[in-house]
């Protein structure tokens, strides 16, 4: 059986504001996103970007990671994707 991997991304809104989620397949997740079936806040939000993505070898970890960017304040989002090469022209800064 081949291992399973996950991803946790962040989208950006077309408010301009940060989502972090989990999935454990990324183009499948923004798909439902865009269709407006994904989250409660990406419903009323679209169009979305896909910013960012990091793979984990299992789902405690990209969970944890997806919390960690979730419970952080704006500028500390904005340094995280920063500092993961995201530049801040791609969010309209």
């Amino acid at each position: 059986m081949a291992n399973k991997n996950y991803y946790m991304y962040v989208l950006l809104c077309s408010d301009g504001t940060f989502y972090g989620g989990f999935t454990n397949n990324v183009y499948r997740r923004l798909a439902v996103h865009q269709a407006g079936k994904g989250a409660k806040y990406t419903k009323t939000r679209r169009p979305l970007k896909l910013l960012y993505f990091e793979e984990f070898a299992d789902k405690s970890t990209a969970l944890k990671a997806e919390y960690a960017f979730k419970h952080q304040s704006r500028s500390k989002k904005e340094t995280f994707l920063i500092n993961h090469g995201i530049s801040p022209s791609l969010w309209g800064n």
